[in-house]
């Protein structure tokens, strides 16, 4: 069935149309000449001829304008002639451009990829080094002991790029997508990455994807990926920002307005004259927290500020080519949105987001009305820039001139004020040109060219654990415990500018739009309105060389896993289906409410058992909360009576060969792509996971690893089901696409109800379950080839 394009029914806003229908043609693009994809890999080159060649058939096919998202993933398909395109149903088979990893999800998408017995990645890819270094006392000490603690990971992961062709980025070269803004997204371009805050790339031009490591594996082996085709919901910008408001405020805005799920299973594309006026980094923050409400991911259009960007990086041979390429780089006129927003940056106002969800959005000229009425703390014990959304040169330059405004006014930081660097070339240039110096003189602290604090590693010493406080942060994700594993912990997301403005004031309450601070002199001053560079203007430094080539001869080349590591584990295969349905199931767990990946299996800590499944299992599940006790980790063993953790629980009923399911709330598994949460989940005895609803990259993670994530087709069944049910899943004798199966329920007291499940498996997905992971069915191939 061909995609009429049309607006889905489940959005009611109206297309955007122009009056006139016109498909943008190709005009002598020139899309077959050679251009490299990044000064890294010369003999790899952009291939804007299979997006030309692909969107002709397509548009014969369609018959319609396309939006920007549909020209780049439809470029990108791997048979364009008979793909079956619908939004929101067709599964996509596409062949990326590229793949991306960060180290600690790198770790079992290389084990990973060394039980597929390949050779060679069938695609540009890179690992970037950035999860495991805790931020402690400061950047250079905090490095050292990084590279100490995680010698033998960091000897793992430079050895099998090296074995299989990967490109290294080594610890202190920065955070894995400020990376590949600066060296390797470019317009048009289709990547996935191993971290949910890949979509950072769609501020160059490009769609890119946050998955979990098996479908970085399918990539790298050379086997097309799949993707639901997505919906695609169009944010109109009108107008141009001024005083504090910032590119941040426009996806707070946008997370207020759409929720943590509003986006799921869409690309949200930026469109309208206000795209002009923001800088390509700043497009790149409102790409980046896009993940926040469940996108696929977000794109902007190529425009003259992207080309600006590729410039100042070193690559204007791309933004020659995307010049010449323009036609596909952009929405065609008369395009048609599944659902569509307005905001006027004329009006926009900056915003704060949160406590402990990433879409409670709250004006800045309310915040104060709402920290009183909701009795959030006041006192403000930490400020914190940087991260992976906002550690552009911008972004520290305009913190930088509140701080020296402060300065120059006498003051320092009333709060603990840390900056964390988006990368080793950022670092160096704010070093060079002076934002640095007075960020220290303010007060702060300088992290590492890491992910830190933002990912939970952070040795937080100024509030004992348990102490409820207010810390606000310049980050993209604010769930409970997210930062510093303080379950009291209020973490509030802003714009870098209000986050260092409100350092100075050490109060939430403290609005700098309007109120003043007082000077060591006893004056009262207000703050000036932000203001610094886009771009640096005596160019970027690079700083240390920090990036390690795959070599030309690999032969030399080992890579060990030690047997008695606790770090690191190969892989052994999970089960095949038995060809049976699975009867009489307990539940490990009822969970109740949110359920995000960081409930699921935890950062911070446990980030160096990322390639050790066995160890990390340990943490399986001991965030989410037990509907029968209201508690968290704590769970009856059905088998013995006993309440027990959770992982212990399902060790026990592994043990026994009793397989497990789990019951679950709305949107679970939101947050990190981190397939951890599945792994660990079918490691333990897991079979199945049910609920009312899943985020989008968490549901394909099941299936990966031969888990079966299914839907009560009524929510509301989700109350029928008490936690020491006993349960039956029929229909997979005969499971087939879009055919739903049954739940059979057995009560204590003896009685029984049926419920029905929905599943969006499609017939290549069954066989995943079958042969009881992709994994297995990958090397079943691959064995038969052989």
């Amino acid at each position: 069935m061909f995609a009429s394009g049309a607006i889905s029914r489940t959005w009611k806003a109206a297309a955007v149309k122009a009056p006139i229908r016109t498909f943008a043609q190709a005009t002598g693009s020139g899309a077959a000449r050679k251009v490299q994809m990044s000064n890294f890999e010369k003999d790899q080159h952009i291939n804007y001829q299979r997006i030309e060649d692909n969107l002709a058939i397509v548009r014969k096919r369609l018959n319609q304008p396309m939006t920007l998202a549909e020209k780049i993933v439809y470029g990108h398909l791997d048979d364009a002639h008979n793909q079956d395109i619908e939004r929101g149903k067709s599964y996509l088979k596409l062949r990326p451009d590229r793949v991306a990893c960060q180290d600690a999800t790198a770790q079992m998408a290389l084990l990973q990829f060394m039980s597929a017995g390949l050779p060679n990645v069938a695609v540009p890819s890179t690992v970037h080094c950035d999860h495991l270094i805790e931020a402690q006392v400061g950047g250079a000490k905090d490095l050292s002991r990084a590279k100490d603690i995680n010698k033998e990971v960091y000897d793992f992961l430079s050895s099998s790029c090296a074995k299989y062709g990967l490109g290294f980025w080594r610890p202190g070269s920065g955070i894995i997508h400020q990376i590949i803004l600066e060296n390797y997204a470019f317009p048009g371009g289709l990547m996935i990455g191993t971290d949910s805050h890949t979509p950072n790339a769609g501020g160059l031009g490009m769609v890119a994807i946050g998955v979990g490591g098996a479908d970085a594996v399918d990539v790298m082996a050379d086997i097309p990926w799949e993707l639901k085709c997505p919906k695609v919901i169009g944010v109109k910008l009108t107008g141009k920002m001024s005083g504090w408001t910032s590119a941040k405020d426009v996806i707070l805005k946008v997370a207020g307005i759409l929720t943590v799920k509003g986006g799921t299973g869409a690309i949200v594309e930026y469109f309208g004259p206000g795209v002009d006026t923001l800088s390509c980094t700043g497009m790149a923050t409102i790409c980046n927290m896009g993940a926040e409400i469940g996108a696929t991911t977000s794109v902007f259009p190529y425009n003259s500020r992207m080309s600006d960007y590729l410039k100042a990086t070193t690559r204007p041979y791309i933004a020659e080519w995307a010049d010449s390429f323009q036609h596909n780089l952009k929405a065609d006129a008369g395009a048609h949105y599944d659902q569509v927003i307005e905001i006027d940056l004329n009006t926009l106002e900056p915003h704060i987001n949160g406590p402990f969800t990433p879409d409670l959005a709250t004006p800045l000229s309310k915040f104060k009305e709402a920290v009183i009425a909701n009795d959030w703390p006041a006192k403000l014990e930490v400020g914190l820039i940087g991260s992976c959304t906002n550690s552009s040169y911008e972004d520290m330059s305009r913190s930088a001139s509140i701080a020296k405004e402060a300065l120059d006014h006498g003051l320092k930081t009333k709060s603990i004020f840390t900056i964390t660097p988006g990368s080793e070339q950022i670092r160096a240039t704010i070093e060079r040109d002076g934002q640095m110096e007075v960020l220290n003189a303010a007060g702060g602290v300088v992290l590492a060219n890491a992910c830190g604090p933002c990912i939970g590693q952070w040795d937080r010493q100024d509030v004992p654990k348990g102490t409820k406080n207010s810390i606000i942060t310049s980050y993209n994700r604010n769930f409970t415990g997210r930062n510093d594993a303080n379950p009291q912990t209020h973490a509030f997301v802003a714009s870098p500018e209000i986050v260092t403005a409100m350092t100075f004031a050490g109060d939430l309450t403290f609005d700098p739009t309007k109120d003043t601070l007082i000077g060591a002199d006893g004056k009262p001053f207000k703050f000036s309105d932000p203001n610094g560079n886009e771009l640096p203007p005596r160019g970027y430094d690079p700083g240390e060389e920090t990036y390690q080539a795959p070599p030309a001869e690999k032969g030399n080349v080992s890579v060990k896993v030690s047997p008695t590591s606790n770090r690191l584990q190969l892989l052994e295969p999970f089960k095949k289906w038995d060809g049976k349905d699975m009867n009489d199931m307990p539940i490990l767990i009822k969970v109740k409410g949110k359920c995000t990946t960081d409930h699921i299996s935890m950062a911070g800590p446990w980030l160096k058992f990322r390639g050790h499944l066995d160890n990390i299992s340990n943490n399986m599940l001991i965030g989410a909360l037990n509907s029968e006790n209201l508690a968290v980790n704590s769970v009856k063993n059905q088998l013995t009576g006993q309440y027990d953790t959770v992982p212990g629980v399902a060790r026990d009923y592994k043990a026994k060969n009793v397989p497990w399911i789990v019951i679950g709330d709305e949107n679970y598994g939101e947050g990190s792509s981190r397939e951890h949460a599945a792994l660990e989940v079918r490691h333990l005895g897991g079979a199945a996971v049910i609920t009312k609803s899943f985020a989008r990259i968490h549901e394909t993670n099941c299936k990966k690893q031969g888990l079966l994530p299914l839907t009560f087709a009524n929510p509301a069944d989700y109350d029928k089901i008490a936690p020491f049910d006993k349960v039956s899943i029929q229909g997979l004798t005969s499971f087939k696409e879009g055919v739903p199966l049954n739940l059979h329920v057995k009560k204590e007291d003896g009685s029984s109800i049926d419920i029905k499940l929905n599943h969006t498996f499609n017939e290549d997905q069954i066989k995943w379950f079958k042969f009881g992971s992709a994994l297995n069915q990958m090397a079943a191939k691959a064995q038969a080839r052989a």
